[in-house]
Parts: C-alpha cells; structure tokens; sequence
C-alpha cells in the first residue's frame, strides 16, 4: 500500500499542485454567488477524479507483472470517476458515460479472469543432452540410480522405480530375496564367478542348452566380469542363473527383456552409468567409462545400439511407466507385466510367476472365496484392487509379496483403465478382444 501510494504521489503531485492553485483562485474569487459555487464544486470533482486517475495508473503500473490480482481496481477506480464526472459536467455527460460503461466492463472481465486459478505461461526449458563420456565416476554413478530408481538417494526408497524398471524385478539390498530375478547386490564379484559356472560354456556359445545361444551371430561370450554384466542386459536368455528362469524352460530362458530394445530402451551411455551405480554403491573401483562401452559394443550390434544424442536426463522418481497414451500392450510391456503373467492376447506374455490373467474366468470366482476379504464387488473392482493392492487377495499356489504394490503410482488412471478393460474382457478358453 506505501508502494502504491508513493508511486500515485510521484505521478500525480504536479497535476495536485496546479488543480490546489486553481481552488485557491476560485475561493478568492468567487464567494457568493450560486454560479460561482458550482464553478468551485466542480473544480474539486475535478481534482478528485485527477487523484483517483493517477491511482488507478499506480496500481495498475505496480500490478502488471506481478502475481496481485489488484489489477482490475484501476479499471473499477477508472469506471467511478468516469461515472462521477457525467453527474457533474453536464455538457459532456453522455461520452463520460460511455466511457464509464466501456470500462465497467472491462473491469468485470478483468475481474473475473484473475478470479480464476493463475497458471505462469512461457517457453519450455531448454532440452538438456546428457554428455555421458565427460562425466566423473560418481556423476555417471548418480546417474545410474536416477535411471534405476528415479532419483539421487531413492534407492532407499522402497517401491523407487526409474526409467530402467530394474526394481520390478531384482533387488539390490543385501540379504533380500529376489523372487523373480537374482539380487544385484555384489554383482560385480559375482559376476566374474558366473563365467566358471559349466553352464555359461566360456568360449563355446554353440555348447549352451539355451534358447539363444549368443547375442548375435559371431558376438561370442562375455571374457570378464564387466563383459558378463553387458551380456546379461543385452542378451539375458544366453545363460540364466539357475532358478530365475522362465518356469517349464529348466532355466533356458529368462524372462527378462533386453533393456536396449522397446519398452525400456536405455542407450549405451545409460547402461554405462547403470553398471558404474553397481560398482560405485559398493565402494568399488568402476571400470572406465570407456571400457563398459566396448563391452556392450561387442554385444550390442551397431544397428541395435540407441544413438547417443537421445540420452537426457532420466525421470524424476514420481515419473509413469505409461501415461494411458499408449496401447494396452505396450501399457502391460512398460509395467513388465508381461514378465510373471500369461495375458491371452499380448505378445511376449507367457509369465508363470504369476496366475493366468483371465480375468473375465477368473475374478467372480474369487470374489465368492472365503479367503477373499477385499472391498470388491464387481470385475471391474477386483482387477483394480489387484493391480493396485495385490497382497489384498493372493492367489494359490503363488506366494505373497512377489508383485510390486507401487502400479498404483506408477500407472496413470488412464493406463490403469485400458488394463481393467482388457482383463475384464479375458475369458478362458474364448479369442482375447482386439488391441
């Protein structure tokens, strides 16, 4: 309020001094009669509308950039004088008038738009290209968990999930046990020691029982630990750690996908600070950066390896796996669910870790189950519950704690939809519905 009355101060002194002078003038002048008494009336509705002018300029000066939704007084402050000077000068009644209504609206309109929640336009912020190459060990290995886990300390955070997806699966703390994947921690001594086992076949790909026997033709087998841990993320079903395997395939092949390829999709330079995160977490020595590259070079062909300018920062930890934009195969791709489940209908969905989706079969039954002490009553409902809060209702033979309970976070409501539609569409024995 000072602001603005010292700013209506140093517009409007100049005009005050003059319009006091003239009011002088006319009380020394004019005393008696009535025409002389209207000529002074007038000269101070004059001075009065002089004053309110010069406000209503100030706030209006104050209040155009700032974050006050003040701005609409000066139109309103504008409207009653325009109106107060038709009442008194008669002769030009009717343009004060006019004018008064014009701003009258204005000021509604005004109003009524700083009424309504503000929202700061603007350009983007600049498109920021991640220069992986120059980094430190400990800036790649900074990097390495906000790809893992979404952010720079969310590997404490359970239920933390980034880009990578990784923690859908593995886990990474020692002593815990990973159900559907092998625990990360200590990868990079173990790593060497996988290499000795009979059934990684060192230096013979043809000798592996897997269904894929080298990443591609002429890649060969990983020749140290660092070459290992590449292999493993481009080609996971060259050899899986016994008991991880897809069941009914005696751990010949892995359900894990490639996470250079579609839906994960991480370049060179973000598989690089992923392993550097493995090794720096644990007090080890990484190897250089560019080390880790030649290793997934030689497992990677050139024309499956993303390109270098795509890498940017990765997603905070409150990024969506899918936003609902996408397809319902590529939604059940991006959550992995296509990892443990077997979905009728969606491609590379063959998991046993988890039930059979079929839902449509599947959920009235469970629902009448005594066990069953959800809040749901419908199809609908019970698929929801279950992506959202699995551990509700745990199938049997399958055991507890093995799905993730952090879809419900992960998955936007539109994305979460078009799984709730699909399942609840799931009839065994019947074709799936259409994608």
């Amino acid at each position: 309020m000072a602001e603005l009355l010292a700013t209506a101060f140093s517009l409007s002194w100049p005009v005050l001094a003059l319009l006091a002078g003239l009011i002088v003038y006319f009380q020394v002048a004019i005393k008696d009669s009535e025409k002389k008494r209207r000529a002074s009336f007038k000269t101070f509705i004059g001075m009065l509308a002089a004053v309110m002018a010069f406000i209503a300029i100030a706030n209006y000066k104050i209040n155009f950039f700032g974050e006050s939704r003040l701005l609409p007084v000066s139109l309103a402050m504008i409207t009653a004088l325009s109106f107060m000077m038709a009442l008194y000068f008669y002769k030009v009644s009717a343009l004060f008038k006019i004018g008064g209504t014009m701003f009258l609206v204005a000021a509604a309109l005004s109003g009524y738009g700083n009424w309504l929640p503000q929202v700061e336009g603007g350009f983007p912020p600049p498109e920021v290209k991640l220069d992986f190459g120059s980094m430190s060990a400990q800036q790649l290995a900074d990097e390495g968990e906000k790809i893992i886990f979404g952010g720079i300390g969310q590997s404490k955070v359970q239920g933390a999930i980034g880009k990578g997806q990784c923690p859908l699966c593995h886990g990474f703390n020692e002593g815990f046990l990973s159900e559907r994947a092998p625990n990360l921690f200590g990868i990079p001594d173990r790593a060497k020691k996988q290499l000795e086992d009979p059934r990684y076949h060192k230096g013979k790909p043809g000798e592996r029982d897997t269904v894929q026997k080298e990443s591609f033709p002429g890649a060969g087998t990983a020749e140290s630990g660092q070459e290992y841990i590449s292999e493993s993320h481009a080609c996971p079903s060259c050899y899986v750690v016994a008991g991880f395997g897809v069941k009914g395939t005696n751990d010949k092949e892995s359900p894990m996908p490639s996470i250079h390829k579609p839906p994960i999709s991480l370049t060179l330079g973000e598989l690089a600070a992923v392993d550097t995160w493995l090794y720096i977490r644990e007090g080890k020595e990484a190897p250089p950066y560019e080390e880790i590259i030649k290793a997934y070079e030689k497992f990677i062909p050139e024309a499956d390896r993303p390109k270098p300018q795509e890498d940017k920062p990765a997603a905070g930890g409150g990024g969506l796996l899918a936003d609902g934009s996408e397809p319902v195969d590529q939604i059940f791709a991006k959550a992995q669910c296509v990892v443990c489940h077997t979905i009728p209908g969606i491609p590379g969905a063959m998991g046993t870790v988890g039930p059979k989706l079929v839902e449509k079969t599947n959920a009235p039954t469970r629902l009448k189950d005594q066990a069953y002490k959800g809040g749901a009553k419908t199809v609908r409902e019970y698929i929801t519950e279950s992506v959202i809060s699995p551990g509700t209702y745990v199938v049997k033979p399958f055991p507890d704690n093995v799905m993730p309970k952090v879809f419900g976070q992960k998955l936007s409501a539109g994305a979460l939809n078009k799984i709730v539609d699909y399942l609840s569409q799931l009839e065994e024995g019947k074709a799936p519905p259409k994608i």
